[in-house]
Formats: C-alpha cells, structure tokens, sequence
C-alpha cells in the first residue's frame, strides 16, 4: 500500500500504531441490513471497491466498522474487497466495535470469533464498545477486552460514546492489565463541539487518548449543498433529514459558517468540505482523527483531497470563532 507523502501519520493513543489523520467510515456499506443499515442506499460490491481504492491511494489507511452496521454486512463487504485487492490493501487497518445493548461484559469474549468470521481472516487492529449502555460497567467490558489483547485476537481497545467518567473508568480498568485505552469515538463537528465542554476532550489530551470524530460533515449538511439547495433534502433518504440542523431555522443558523468555508475554498482551490475536514483533523492538534463516509466515487476523493494541504493558524482560529457562534450549544 503506497501512502502519499503529503499524509503525515499519527499514533493512536498511546500506541505505536501509526494511523492516516483521516479513516473512511463504513457504516454505508451495510448493504442495507437492519435499522441501522436502512440509513443509506445499498451499495454494489463495485462501488464499494471503488471507494476502498480511491481512500488507500490517497492515503487513508484504516477503516471503521462496526458489527452492528448491517448485523456484520458492513464487516464482511468491507474485508471481502480488501483481501481481493491483495498487496495494495495488505497493510490496511481495521476497526470495528462490539455492540452491547442488551448484553453484558462476557459477550465481548464470547462473540469474537463472529466478528473475526466477518473479517475473513484480517486482523482487527482496534475493537471498540460502541456504546456505554451494557447490563456491565467499563470495568467488567475493559476485564474481558484485556483477555482479547492476551491472546492476541485483537490488537488495541478503545470506546464509543463514553463520557469522561466512563472513559477514564475504561482507562484505569485497562492500565490494571498493563494496556492503553487508545481511544474514544465520538461525535464532533464544527456545530458540535459538546466534547470541548462536557470534559471528553480535556481528559483525553491528559490521557493520551485519541478522539476518532464521527458525523464530520454532519450528514452532509457542512459540505453546503442544502443550504444552497434546500430542496434537495427532501430526497434525503433516512432519517437524518429529521434532524434539527436540515430545517429552515437551523439552514439560517448556520449560514454564516458555510458563507466562510465557502470563501476559504475558494482561497485554497479546494472544496468546502476539505476545509471542514481539515480544520477537524488539525484544530486540536494530533489529538482528533475523524471517519468521514463516502456513498459515492467523489466523496472518497473530497476525503483524501482534505490531507493534501493545512489551514493556516489564522484560518483555523477563524472558523472556530464562527463555529462557536452557530454551533449547538
């Protein structure tokens, strides 16, 4: 796999995995399976080929999944093209993450070989609770990952959703059996920047803990298409046309944010989208990493497009004073 040499790598946590500033994220390619599935359309195995591609070329060399996108549909599609493209994708990383509703810490152990079934034979180089509500607390979770790390059926741990309490229980759990808590995917983007203010962000610069931001983009709606053509969100498939931010009021709320992308696009020759992306992979220095989507060809190469350059202080400083002023508070 050739990683271009604009694409700097960053640690993951305290780890010494080296990780591309930018992951694709693949809960689209849940082939439409399940609640969760039934977000996005069903992508053809081409189309998923294309996208992998295009992101390893450009630098990306991680990949985020989960078992509960497509009860597994998008873990299968997702190593089924990464072994077909053979050498190109050898080194490709994979993070996928257990679900734990209804469930409790044993499961963890218990379900492994499911998920390493879904993978086909890759490796899972992180493995995640996705979501902190399990009938066991971050401890008992943390116990059981720790058994995963010994036998090396996985090869880091980290956690999703997690507030600070959580988080640093997970962490200390972790550390009693000698392993970092690498990391905590959360939703963060310049109209939601609650990590900054509920503690999550502070304790894991103090921690050593990478934050993998989720939503980005927010569902399309930074890129600035709605806001130029708001009757495209009525062809919005899934929920997320629901959410406050695609309403008339939240269009006008933001409007001054997308006026300023769209002016330091055009200063640097690139799209709106890679200064989003841009400004949320530098603005906290090596601390955020984040998992854009891609359904289509160009989405994969907006996302890679956003590691060929850096804003500038000045720039960064900018958009987050207006960020700040549109975000939700």
């Amino acid at each position: 796999m050739t990683v271009s040499s604009h694409t700097p790598l960053r640690n993951l946590g305290t780890s010494d995995l080296k990780i591309s500033a930018l992951g694709l994220g693949t809960w689209q390619f849940s082939k439409g399976n399940g609640f969760v599935g039934g977000f996005w359309p069903v992508l053809e195995k081409k189309e998923i080929e294309e996208i992998i591609q295009i992101s390893l070329r450009g630098g990306i060399n991680w990949f985020d999944t989960a078992e509960a996108y497509g009860k597994g549909k998008s873990e299968e599609a997702l190593a089924e093209v990464l072994n077909g493209l053979g050498d190109e994708a050898k080194e490709a990383l994979i993070a996928t993450k257990w679900w734990p509703v209804l469930r409790t810490a044993k499961s963890i152990t218990q379900t492994i070989d499911q998920r390493l079934q879904a993978l086909k034979g890759r490796a899972i180089d992180l493995y995640m609770v996705h979501q902190p509500f399990s009938f066991s607390n971050a401890t008992a979770e943390m116990n059981e990952m720790a058994v995963l790390l010994k036998e090396g059926k996985i090869n880091h741990v980290g956690v999703s959703n997690f507030n600070e309490r959580k988080m640093r229980e997970a962490h200390r759990a972790l550390k009693n059996h000698g392993f970092p808590l690498v990391s905590n995917q959360m939703k963060y983007s310049m109209i939601d920047r609650r990590i900054e203010k509920n503690g999550v962000l502070d304790a894991a610069k103090e921690l050593g803990i990478t934050i993998i931001a989720y939503s980005p983009l927010e569902q399309g709606l930074l890129t600035g298409k709605f806001h130029k053509k708001p009757e495209l969100i009525k062809n919005i498939t899934g929920p997320r046309k629901l959410s406050s931010g695609f309403k008339p009021s939240g269009l006008q709320r933001t409007q001054p944010l997308i006026d300023l992308l769209d002016q330091l696009a055009q200063e640097y020759h690139v799209s709106a989208s890679q200064i989003v992306l841009n400004w949320t992979i530098n603005f906290h220095g090596d601390t955020i990493v984040a998992i854009p989507g891609a359904t289509k060809k160009h989405h994969a190469e907006e996302n890679v497009g956003a590691l060929s350059f850096r804003l500038s202080d000045k720039h960064l400083a900018e958009i987050d004073r207006v960020s700040k002023e549109v975000s939700v508070k």
